[in-house]
């Protein structure tokens, strides 16, 4: 059975509807397996930037050591904002392990050009190993071991960085074994999935904080995760981003994240 970790982070969002990530991941907690989920006290306070250009950064530490403690092989992390698979990567050896970045947004900021100083626009580049020293992995996860999917809304400072990662669009995922493929070339022997809920099209999900039209289905995206599955041990994945302005709209969002977590899990 696979592990869950509910880790119900909001201080690294820019978004004003930023408190709503907390009651995203209690209504997907609430559909999980109650043996095999641990959801973690997340501080509720925004924290302190302490002198960088990372805001919330004190919160965002709290958050990174209580997700360590409970981290383990192969756990699906439950988020919260985005900048929780920085956390959770940090955690386990990643060496060997590909990522797969299934979002809307790059997240490919640092703190130099981050236009919010959120942190979960620049989740990315810290894998990279870039940015903010106290977050960034060290070292970090080679851009040749990372594919982008769905990336649509992408800012004039991350296409630059985002031109040397592979990407793949909507269309791409119409062959279901491109995912596969993409990952099996980067020549790892593992891979995290990341999936940022607003991948998907707004026609599929509504509880996101920014909404970007001409996105991925949930069926589609599922049927590529099952084939990389099938093709590539999993190290670990993380869902996040979903905010439902009401617990009616969560409900009516659940089929489609459920659908991605059954395809992970």
């Amino acid at each position: 059975m696979a592990r869950f970790l509910v880790a119900p982070q909001w201080q690294g969002s820019p978004s004003a509807r930023a408190m709503l990530l907390v009651d995203g991941a209690s209504s997907i907690a609430g559909d999980l397996p109650r043996k095999a989920t641990t959801v973690l006290d997340v501080p509720v306070e925004a924290g302190d930037a302490l002198g960088t250009d990372v805001h919330r950064l004190s919160a965002l530490k709290q958050v990174r050591e209580l997700i360590a403690s409970e981290m383990r092989a192969e756990t699906i992390v439950i988020g919260g904002d985005c900048s929780v698979t920085v956390a959770a990567l940090d955690a386990i050896d990643h060496d060997d392990i590909a990522v797969v970045w299934c979002d809307a947004h790059p997240d490919l900021h640092t703190p130099e050009t981050s236009p919010s100083g959120a942190f979960s626009g620049m989740a990315l580049s810290a894998i990279l190993g870039e940015g903010e020293p106290q977050l960034a992995l060290s070292p970090g996860i080679d851009r040749g071991r990372v594919v982008l999917v769905g990336a649509r809304v992408i800012d004039d400072d991350e296409a630059e960085p985002l031109s040397r990662l592979t990407q793949l669009n909507v269309e791409d995922l119409d062959d279901v074994d491109a995912l596969a493929n993409a990952v099996a070339a980067t020549g790892a022997s593992r891979v995290w999935v990341h999936i940022d809920v607003d991948v998907l099209d707004p026609a599929e999900i509504a509880g996101v904080s920014t909404a970007a039209p001409f996105g991925i289905t949930a069926s589609a995206l599922s049927a590529a995760l099952r084939a990389l599955r099938s093709r590539v041990p999993l190290a670990g994945a993380t869902i996040a981003g979903f905010a439902p302005r009401t617990p009616v709209d969560a409900v009516d969002d659940l089929g489609a994240i459920l659908r991605l977590v059954a395809a992970i899990a």
